[in-house]
């Protein structure tokens, strides 16, 4: 078994002096102390091996004899009293009762430690009091078509999330201690459900914030809840950042003569006026019809690219005026 070796244990030589072993004990303390510490059995035991250490060298009669036979002080104590079972001053547990929130579970204390404990503790709740601790966010993924990307949307989420312990209204404490309801924590886990809005304009990737429906915080600073938005993709629409891309087909006559077609988008059919000898793949831009600008007011446009569909199915008529025009092309060129 290791020994444990007091001075290391509070970060101090053995040169140290009274004012620096309890200057370091109060430091150690405060840090490793279980209702800073909820449920952490590192900090617990880290915390019981800091009081013990403490019990020791901070009694000049025990640290003596800890200097001279170190750990095993207690052992040459009892041998040096006629072999009696006495353990002077023994690391008594059932002494100190300061309730960490978990039941059964208490720590000792030596001459003094209560004083230095209690100051810290009155600190450590005062502080609590003073300060508002912002909660954590939390977040949580959501997906909506583009059709609800253009016009805003809502969802209904059910979560597990912490709430604000009612019975200390989110402070951990009160005067008489560490809150019993939520082991100090000052929030206690719970099933969530909220509906939420998603507004219009939102991309792949945005991230929504809807205040204060995040984690606790200390007196009532809860943080917030982030949704992480993916926009699933659509058939017949690109997104490009706030502009749309689709494709219309437009018959080889009108592409060549000019005329009308219907377009389709995202609201609805317009009608595109196509100028005379239109080439395939030319694109045409439709202000105003594409996605919202998230935050600000606009839409971006839609991006009309053409696709001439050749006709099938010709009658002789119909080929022997394309022949005439490829002649007439030719004596052309």
């Amino acid at each position: 078994m290791t020994k444990k070796d007091y001075y290391q244990i509070l970060g101090v030589n053995r040169e140290a002096s009274d004012k620096d072993i309890k200057a370091a004990y109060r430091k150690l303390a405060r840090k490793y102390h279980p209702d800073i510490n909820p449920g952490n059995k590192d900090a617990e035991s880290r915390f019981k091996e800091i009081n013990q250490a403490y019990e020791v060298l901070s009694d000049k009669k025990k640290k003596t004899s800890y200097d001279q036979y170190g750990e095993d002080w207690e052992h040459a104590e009892q041998f040096r009293q006629s072999g009696q079972a006495h353990q002077e001053n023994a690391f008594d547990y059932s002494r100190f009762n300061f309730n960490t929130g978990h039941k059964g579970t208490q720590y000792t204390h030596a001459s003094g430690m209560d004083d230095i404990l209690e100051e810290l503790f009155k600190g450590m709740h005062g502080q609590q009091q003073r300060q508002h601790q912002q909660g954590q966010d939390i977040e949580q993924q959501v997906e909506v078509t583009i059709v609800e990307a253009l016009s805003g949307a809502s969802r209904t989420l059910r979560f597990q999330a912490n709430s604000a312990c009612q019975a200390c209204h989110g402070r951990g404490g009160t005067q008489k201690g560490p809150c019993q309801a939520c082991h100090g924590a000052g929030a206690i886990q719970s099933t969530r459900q909220i509906e939420v809005k998603i507004p219009a304009g939102v991309k792949n990737g945005s991230r929504v914030r809807i205040a204060g429906q995040g984690m606790p915080g200390r007196n009532g600073s809860p943080g917030n809840l982030i949704l992480l938005v993916t926009v699933a993709p659509h058939p017949s629409f690109e997104r490009q950042d706030d502009d749309l891309v689709t494709t219309a087909p437009i018959p080889l006559y009108v592409a060549m003569l000019g005329g009308k077609v219907e377009v389709q988008t995202l609201s609805g059919k317009l009608e595109l006026t196509v100028p005379p000898e239109t080439q395939n793949g030319q694109v045409f831009r439709l202000a105003g019809q594409g996605m919202p600008r998230l935050g600000k007011t606009g839409r971006g446009a839609l991006l009309v690219k053409t696709s001439v569909v050749l006709p099938v199915n010709l009658s002789k008529e119909e080929k022997e005026l394309f022949a005439k025009l490829l002649a007439l092309r030719a004596e052309k060129r």
